[in-house]
């Protein structure tokens, strides 16, 4: 299975992808992760490890399995993404952490699948191995892929996992504007709101090496984030949830006011207007939010039709 080559399934090899590693004090883990990299077959010189100022020998054991070093010249995960994906030289980006949670065993099963479902990201959804996962980092990640699916109409499962592998030209107009944890759902939210495919293939996650990064706090602020996507990316949805926010009180408040009018006798002016005011907003958003939705389905068909005409046109050439 690791042996996957263009030469006998026409799918990209182990040597066609850029490994991007972030790491920040990861000197327990990073050795052993290489180490795989390389059993599993991918040239350690293709594999980029963008180091935020460890403290401790994380870079030099990098340098010395092989790997290309990068200083990280900001702050962040997200910005340690980015600084390696300018470093890439290879058509296909697999971003992993340098903690040992993810096996490089399953890099592999990620480029067939992107070659046998043409997806343009494949996320390694981490479905086997839960119990190496915090119970609240657990519920949190689900509730937040959920949150992204609602707003992206993605199905997936894991949209926060940190292993996942990008077709390089995919990322093309990406900003990268989030900081930190983030940055896995503004990749997942570039690709899908630009008409790319994001599938996702199970995986296995392994008990970390070394100090947990990740706090309840980034759970708050990647929901955020996820809610400023929607509306770069696909405001239909933002607009929908808006125009909830204000419609249903608008009715509950309209219903209460209209009750004791036509029952009890009792006018309750101010508040029967604000019913309607609330109504009526709520209509409007909801209808403008079908409208922009019709026009992303028709931005997204055109963008579809510009890959099939550039892909016919290069098979012809």
């Amino acid at each position: 299975m690791n042996n996957i080559s263009r030469e006998d399934n026409d799918y990209p090899s182990l040597s066609d992808i850029n490994v991007i590693i972030p790491t920040l004090n990861e000197e327990q883990g990073i050795g052993r992760v290489l180490d795989e990299l390389a059993e599993v077959g991918v040239p350690l010189r293709n594999v980029i490890v963008v180091d935020g100022n460890s403290v401790d020998r994380t870079r030099e054991i990098a340098r010395e399995k092989g790997a290309v070093v990068v200083i990280q010249e900001g702050r962040g995960k997200a910005d340690a993404i980015r600084t390696g994906i300018r470093h890439a030289d290879k058509d296909y980006v697999l971003v992993m952490d340098g903690d040992c949670t993810y096996p490089p065993g399953e890099i592999p099963r990620l480029l067939h699948a992107s070659a046998e479902k043409s997806c343009d990201e494949v996320i390694g959804a981490r479905l086997n191995g839960k119990e190496n996962i915090q119970a609240l980092h657990r519920l949190g990640n689900k509730l937040l892929t959920i949150f992204f699916n609602a707003l992206f109409g993605t199905a997936l499962k894991d949209v926060l996992s940190g292993m996942y592998l990008v077709k390089k030209d995919s990322l093309f107009g990406a900003l990268f504007e989030f900081k930190g944890f983030s940055v896995e759902s503004e990749i997942a939210a570039h690709i899908a709101g630009t008409g790319g495919s994001v599938c996702e293939v199970p995986i296995t996650y392994r008990k970390r090496c070394g100090k947990a990064k990740l706090r309840a706090l980034h759970g708050f602020n990647i929901a955020l984030d996820m809610l400023r996507l929607s509306w770069r990316y696909n405001p239909a949805s933002t607009i929908f949830i808006i125009g909830g926010v204000i419609l249903i009180p608008g009715l509950i408040l309209g219903a209460y006011t209209g009750y004791h009018y036509f029952f009890t006798g009792i006018k309750y002016y101010v508040k029967g207007l604000a019913a309607i005011i609330m109504t009526l907003t709520g209509l409007m958003s909801i209808s403008l939010g079908i409208l922009s939705l019709y026009l992303k389905r028709l931005e997204l068909r055109l963008i579809a039709l510009q890959k099939r005409l550039i892909e016919n046109k290069e098979k012809a050439e």
